[in-house]
């Protein structure tokens, strides 16, 4: 499998001189020990502008979710730097780290995570209610508008659809104003109408608001909505593509699938010779 080329590599760097919301510098994360070990993330390091939509794809145990745990501060890496902004995370201790995911990360579950007993609006400003601050009003107005939740803000988790849902978890995201919002899969439990409604959402607080958006997902459909693919494979980045649609996501999904099958066989046929050999 072909590791990035010199030419994409440059292409990297943040686009039109943007800043970088975050960014990871070697970073590893491994599970296990002696002959168990298994290295999730076997030395990223990656780039994320600010006022960017990023998707991050990958077959299942490229290391994507690991990489967006790490990077959104829920998991520690077992080694390699992670900052956000100009913080570097491995410097901080629980009660920053605390202070961090409350206010400078917003995270978009795959399942939610609301409170059943709450309504959407309680569920919406739950984070800040329990840092103990009130959400800034016209700020508040401008998330419920855009998510257009006015009208089901009374409306508990079981009275809203799944779409529905998914676009509270992504207004109580952005209710702090986070540098980043990073997104596991939001559309993984929907249907493609609602799918698509979230995935328009995260579009519009990218072009409306300037919001920074990394999201994680296995659909091209959904990658598309993206300025940009970052692809994972054994834990690396193994490739990336900008301004990229279903088609082109598909197909590079595709070679990258069809890389891995052949260094698979060309494994296998190696430790077979040698097995006959023996």
């Amino acid at each position: 499998m072909s590791n990035i080329s010199a030419a994409v590599t440059a292409d990297r760097l943040p686009a039109e001189g943007r800043r970088v919301a975050a960014r990871a510098a070697d970073l590893r994360k491994t599970y296990g020990r002696g002959d168990t070990v298994v290295a999730a993330l076997d030395g990223v390091s990656i780039e994320f502008a600010a006022g960017r939509f990023t998707a991050v794809m990958g077959a299942s145990g490229s290391g994507k979710s690991t990489l967006m745990h790490c990077m959104a501060a829920l998991d520690k890496p077992t080694s390699g730097e992670v900052y956000l902004g100009d913080v570097e995370l491995s410097t901080l201790g629980d009660k920053e780290l605390t202070r961090i995911r409350r206010d400078k990360v917003g995270f978009v579950f795959q399942a939610f995570n609301l409170v059943p007993t709450l309504t959407a609006q309680e569920n919406i400003e739950l984070p800040l209610s329990l840092a103990g601050r009130k959400p800034d009003p016209d700020w508040f107005d401008t998330v419920v508008d855009v998510t257009g939740l006015r009208d089901r803000l009374s409306h508990r988790p079981s009275e809203l659809s799944g779409g529905q849902q998914q676009r509270v978890a992504c207004a109580r995201a952005l209710l702090s104003q986070p540098d980043v919002v990073f997104a596991d899969e939001p559309t993984g439990n929907l249907d493609s109408t609602s799918g698509a409604e979230v995935l328009s959402f995260l579009r519009d607080t990218v072009d409306s608001h300037g919001q920074t958006v990394v999201m994680v997902t296995h659909d091209p459909v959904a990658a598309a909505y993206t300025d940009r693919v970052v692809f994972l494979a054994d834990g690396l980045v193994v490739d990336e593509l900008h301004q990229p649609s279903a088609e082109l996501v598909l197909e590079q999904l595709k070679r990258l699938t069809a890389a891995a099958g052949g260094s698979a066989a060309a494994t296998g046929t190696m430790a077979t010779g040698s097995e006959a050999g023996a």
